[in-house]
């Protein structure tokens, strides 16, 4: 995986302890200059802090916690962004490690539930302030969660079942890494499993191809590209959560940190032959964005035969996956509102106006369910992830998003009254669209939220994991549990686009 950090597999229901030790170079950090410039308040590297977010960390340039992305996981193994520890043993204000005793000051002892169905996890740098230049430097690798009880399926494995991390990057002269975000958007170089341009020798028969988009905030629609130009279907059976009902496709579109479980048939080509992976009508800030244009990712090289002839795996139309139910709603399921906010340009992005320092306002009680509405009207879209849960896609719906933003700023201005915020169901201009085909009926930890519009999305259940994992004393989840949600485009989440949610075990709201 070139730069990345190791592929973890486990097994479902087996639990896993991680001790993470921090031996990076004390500093400077790779993107030192970049750094500088956010703690110094250059608009060119960062908005200007205008809701009291804290300094970083004035003598300290290098510091980390890692983050299991889409793990069922207590707060204290979460990597939360104020979490952080340094090379040095400085610590963040939430740091915390299981079993301190047989932790250094420059480690954090993990615990993980393996508790998830069957899927693609990852796990990357979370660290408050700068998870955008440490991921970009090489912090992320891949957690894959393995269910004996799906051998049974006859899905490709072993050289035939391949992650493939899709992330860009932009080089030096000297083949040296350059952050130019701060000026640019996105990168300029496609790069797959830390390799730039790379190819793969495949076999004609069928294979599993897990994709994670890994890049910072780059949208990827892809597709596969034969030699004739004619675009070769696949079949998607798995998104963030797990396997789905088989779907035939000839596209899709990828937000930074989803994930698309596929299988593709090379088997009609002869040898020879050449699959393109490419990118097409896809901005770096989806829709509407601008950034480097790369078509052309990575090369398939079809050369020998299948091994014994014929392909052994299931055809994935045949597939014996149990269908993902949708969630039923309960009546009087709670609705919450998380507003994407802008001031202007110049200034951060937030949820709700309010920034990710300031106390915690939503309180959801544990074992309950819950609607989240995602209210955009920009003109970006926005992967949000939410830790702890998976959840489905509901619906989406067309806003007024200048009558809305303006309702909106004016309720801020006017102290933000509960009963004067602005009603959403006034802002409408359309009646809701169902999910994507290729998120429907699907188990998520990321969506993307469509600029002008409001995605719905439904979780079914906050229930943390309370018991002791791998019988480490303190490792369950205590009430109140606080987790954290944000947008996946990194430079966004550390520009503030983050906010704290609390379970709590008996409902409550602030004063």
């Amino acid at each position: 995986m070139g730069y990345l950090g190791p592929t973890i597999r486990a097994t479902r229901n087996r639990p896993a302890v991680v001790k993470y030790r921090n031996e990076l170079p004390a500093g400077p950090h790779m993107f030192q200059s970049v750094l500088d410039r956010i703690r110094e308040r250059d608009p060119r590297a960062a908005p200007p802090s205008h809701h009291g977010m804290p300094s970083l960390p004035p003598d300290v340039d290098v510091w980390n916690v890692v983050h299991q992305h889409g793990g069922f996981t207590p707060p204290q193994s979460d990597g939360a962004p104020a979490q952080w520890f340094s090379p040095e043993g400085v610590h963040g204000p939430s740091y915390t490690t299981l079993d301190p005793a047989n932790a250094a000051p420059n480690e954090a002892i993990c615990a993980y539930t393996n508790r998830e169905r069957s899927a693609m996890l990852w796990y990357h740098d979370h660290a408050m302030g700068i998870t955008s230049l440490n991921v970009y430097a090489g912090l992320a690798g891949l957690w894959l969660v393995d269910d004996p009880a799906e051998e049974r399926l006859g899905l490709p494995r072993g050289e035939f079942e391949v992650p493939l991390v899709l992330q860009d990057r932009t080089f030096n002269e000297d083949g040296s890494l350059a952050y130019t975000m701060p000026r640019v958007e996105g990168a300029d170089t496609p790069v797959v499993n830390g390799k730039a341009y790379p190819y793969l020798a495949v076999r004609p028969r069928r294979y599993r191809l897990r994709i994670l988009n890994g890049s910072n905030e780059r949208f990827w629609r892809l597709r596969f590209q034969t030699d004739g130009k004619e675009f070769l279907p696949f079949w998607q059976i798995g998104t963030d959560g797990g396997l789905r009902s088989p779907l035939r496709m000839l596209n899709f579109l990828i937000s930074p940190a989803e994930r698309y479980d596929l299988i593709i048939d090379f088997g009609g080509l002869p040898p020879g032959a050449n699959v393109t992976l490419t990118n097409y009508n896809a901005p770096v800030h989806y829709p509407s964005g601008g950034g480097p244009e790369i078509s052309g990712i990575m090369r398939f090289r079809v050369s020998g035969r299948p091994p014994g002839g014929a392909d052994p795996t299931t055809p994935p139309a045949e597939l014996a996956v149990r269908p993902v139910a949708p969630i039923r709603l309960r009546p009087g399921t709670r609705r919450r509102e998380w507003v994407v906010y802008q001031k202007a340009l110049s200034h951060s992005m937030t949820f709700n106006g309010v920034p990710f320092m300031a106390p915690c306002e939503d309180f959801v009680k544990a074992g309950s369910s819950e609607i989240w509405e995602y209210v955009n009207p920009n003109h970006e879209a926005h992967p949000m992830h939410v830790h702890l849960v998976n959840f489905q896609v509901l619906n989406r719906q067309p806003i007024d998003a200048t009558a809305y933003r303006h309702a909106f700023e004016a309720w801020l201005g006017g102290g933000r009254r509960p009963e004067e915020r602005p009603v959403l169901e006034r802002y409408v201009t359309g009646p809701p669209s169902p999910p994507d085909p290729d998120e429907a009926r699907s188990w998520k930890d990321t969506v993307k939220v469509y600029p002008e519009s409001v995605t719905r999305i439904v979780i079914d259940g906050f229930d943390p994991p309370t018991g002791r994992i791998a019988s480490i004393p303190a490792s369950g989840t205590g009430f109140p549990a606080t987790y954290i949600q944000h947008c996946h485009i990194l430079e966004h989440e550390d520009d503030d686009l983050m906010r704290p949610w609390t379970i709590v075990e008996h409902p409550y709201e602030p004063s």
